[in-house]
């Protein structure tokens, strides 16, 4: 008979005594030690690692947005692709993670939901970054945060620095000048459509090969945007799927605020363009 594969044959350490293990490493101890349901209910475990790895994602997405818009604002878009690309196969796998949340059904969330308080998704502060590094900015969304002097100033300081189509545009005006009301914009305040800054844009899809990677960068903000949209729209279904039209625990209108963002367009200018073309 065989003996039984045996991997410290070929090598592989065992010992983790006096050395850093996996376990180690990644931390595990506190993040498999963080969910505290705080009901005896099933599926309360799924909700909370649905939000926590949620977040997790949404940390990376910062990560590399950040060093994103460094790079661009440096002139270096190629490498710059690459984080934007990495973004939105981010956004890919949290829009996944409806799948799993949508096997909860409105029973089986009505009997854990009033555990939660008032605490809600509407309140995630990285959610908020995000949001504001895209340039949909509104000052009064950094309500739910003043209590947290740690949490409201990186949003503070966020508000303060273009976002990364601020720098997107800054980039096009070496090609395509802009109006100087475009590039010395008020930073706090949301973007908003710009027929010159269209113009702008139509100007590289016009002549790609000349404006190659401008268009390469619009393309990538595009394809961001799309996955950013559909994450927007499954956070509205699986909400309406499992509460309907019940009022969000954190106050919002639930279903109605989350369709009021669908209207939202972070580049509204690389979507218009598509139908002058």
């Amino acid at each position: 008979m065989k003996p039984p594969y045996d991997p410290t044959a070929e090598g592989a350490r065992s010992d983790f005594s006096a050395h850093m293990s996996y376990t180690d490493y990644l931390g595990l101890d506190q993040v498999l030690t963080a969910q505290v349901p705080r009901t005896q209910t099933h599926d309360e475990m799924l909700f909370i690692i649905q939000h926590q790895t949620s977040e997790l994602w949404m940390k990376l997405a910062i990560h590399e947005l950040q060093a994103a818009r460094r790079l661009m604002g440096q002139g270096a878009l190629r490498p710059a692709f690459k984080m934007l690309a990495r973004v939105a196969r981010i956004f890919e796998q949290l829009n996944n993670a409806w799948d799993v949340l949508r096997t909860m059904t409105p029973s089986d969330y009505t009997a854990f939901r009033t555990a939660l308080g008032q605490s809600s998704g509407f309140q995630s502060w990285q959610y908020r970054q995000i949001e504001f590094m895209l340039g949909n900015r509104n000052t009064a969304m950094l309500g739910p945060h003043k209590h947290r002097a740690d949490l409201l100033a990186p949003l503070q300081a966020e508000l303060a620095q273009p976002s990364l189509y601020d720098v997107a545009l800054a980039q096009l005006h070496l090609a395509v000048p802009l109006p100087a009301q475009v590039l010395q914009r008020d930073l706090a305040q949301p973007w908003q459509p710009d027929a010159r800054v269209q113009q702008a844009w139509a100007c590289v899809y016009q002549d790609p090969q000349r404006h190659w990677e401008l268009y390469e960068l619009a393309e990538k903000l595009v394809d961001f945007e799309d996955y950013f949209r559909r994450w927007r729209f499954n956070h509205v279904t699986t909400v309406e799927r499992v509460i309907g039209f019940k009022r969000g625990t954190g106050g919002t209108g639930g279903v109605s605020y989350l369709r009021r963002m669908l209207e939202v367009q972070l580049f509204p200018e690389l979507w218009q363009l598509r139908t002058e073309l």
